[in-house]
């Protein structure tokens, strides 16, 4: 689903993250949890990669490369006829009702290329409709969860958009989400504008709803700032998750280049942080209308009846980098065995590579069917070519675990927790060695976290 803040977050509980005064919008005052200006001059010379200024294309112009160092894992310049779709290859549709969402919006999101189309010279345009009272406009995603951070290293996800006009309950909004559960699988807000204020906000939202260590359903954000010029012309929105020290791990914010906030994992702590930002999350632009934050931007109701037909916000690239690699195939550990109760190791049965082949515990013996890769940015498990997969993507207790062709899918997604365990978000549970065995052969299954011995896993180094 997707969230945004719907009532004033509380104040920060670290005195060293105080509050600076930022404007206040009706019911939505938002506080930016302020940083040093050191810590600001470091994290901005640590990710002044390819950040851009404000440009005007008007050709499909291509996406600007990754620096050395840097690999691009997803890149779109909209290039295309005048009236056609986006690439199927790089997006798909969320249609229907915007109540569908939980947020309050009260469009329809359609397929349409009324709503959603290219304009023959580079941009993806997103335009809301009213017709009679019944609002209509696009929101698309990548299909699959496209860029995540390996640790030790950093993503890069960027945008360059002009923000629609229109009036009070336009909500444009460029944004990541992970698979799963929400919000404990991550949300990072990185352009959200409401009402044509000609502003941008910066969020992040995890943990648990509502309250937690995240303000949930607020998040933690920048709040509302000037962002002069952005419905008149194209500006650049960016945002850097470092996770060079994985002790230590950051979210950045940038306007045209510039950073302008960022939260820490010593904020949320070290087991939140890791659900929802240390793992791959999908890309998602669309344009709202009406819903909790632009009504609580302004303490009314919105659209108004004043409210203009035909926004549109216009998208001139999307592109994601990382510093080692990324999507589902970078920042690997190096083959080995993932040894668990009683010392026995995972095991890909008979050493097939045949979909729905049962993953089984087996006594440790060093054969290709043992020799697991941790994917780090895509939080996968790979053994002889294929993914450890939970089947069907089943999301009940004792549903097993089998090797399947990688595809992305959240069925595929295992993060690392403190306590050793292998989770799942998509089902909220974690690998599980079946009744404590100890007899080779048995097939893992997926069952409700607990912390005990039975889903305790050691990755390879």
């Amino acid at each position: 689903m997707r969230s945004r803040p719907t009532a004033p977050p509380t104040p920060p509980p670290d005195p060293a993250h105080a509050p600076a005064p930022v404007p206040t919008r009706g019911t939505l005052a938002k506080r930016l949890r302020g940083w040093t200006a050191g810590a600001a001059a470091a994290a901005l010379a640590a990710a002044v990669l390819c950040l851009v200024g404000p440009a005007g294309p008007t050709q499909a112009d291509p996406v600007p490369g990754a620096p050395a160092g840097w690999s691009t894992v997803f890149s779109d310049n909209f290039a295309g006829p005048s009236g056609s779709a986006p690439s199927g290859a790089n997006w798909t549709y969320d249609t229907g009702p915007g109540a569908n969402f939980g947020t309050g919006e009260i469009e329809t999101m359609t397929n349409s290329t009324a709503n959603v189309h290219l304009d023959g010279n580079g941009h993806l345009d997103i335009t809301a409709l009213n017709n009679g009272g019944a609002w209509t406009s696009g929101r698309l995603r990548t299909p699959t969860a496209v860029a995540g951070a390996p640790a030790g290293g950093k993503l890069q996800v960027t945008a360059e958009i002009q923000q629609p006009t229109g009036g009070l309950g336009y909500w444009p909004a460029f944004w990541m989400l992970g698979q799963g559960q929400w919000p404990e699988n991550g949300e990072v807000d990185i352009m959200e504008d409401v009402n044509s204020l000609s502003q941008v906000a910066g969020t992040i939202h995890c943990g648990t709803s509502p309250g937690g260590v995240c303000n949930e359903g607020n998040g933690i954000g920048s709040g509302l700032r000037a962002c002069t010029g952005c419905q008149s012309g194209y500006h650049t929105y960016s945002m850097v998750l470092d996770r060079t020290d994985t002790a230590a791990e950051t979210i950045t914010w940038y306007l045209d280049g510039t950073a302008y906030f960022s939260v820490a994992e010593s904020q949320v702590g070290v087991a939140t942080w890791q659900q929802a930002f240390d793992h791959n999350l999908q890309i998602i632009l669309d344009l709202a209308i009406g819903g909790g934050f632009p009504n609580g931007a302004c303490g009314c109701t919105t659209p108004t009846s004043a409210t203009g037909s035909g926004g549109t916000m216009s998208v001139a690239y999307v592109a994601a980098y990382t510093t080692t690699g990324g999507g589902g195939g970078g920042g690997g550990t190096g083959g080995g065995p993932v040894v668990g109760y009683g010392g026995l190791c995972l095991d890909d049965r008979g050493a097939s590579t045949a979909d729905f082949n049962p993953v089984q515990v087996y006594t440790c013996n060093g054969s290709p069917a043992q020799q697991w890769t941790f994917v780090q940015a895509g939080t996968t498990l790979h053994a002889l070519g294929k993914c450890l997969d939970i089947n069907g993507g089943g999301t009940a207790n004792g549903t097993t675990v089998d090797l399947y062709t990688c595809n992305d899918t959240a069925a595929q997604v295992w993060i690392p927790r403190s306590d050793g365990s292998l989770y799942n978000p998509q089902s909220n549970r974690c690998l599980d060695d079946t009744n404590w065995s100890t007899t080779p052969g048995t097939q893992v299954q997926i069952w409700d976290c607990s912390g005990t011995a039975n889903q305790q896993w050691k990755l390879p180094s």
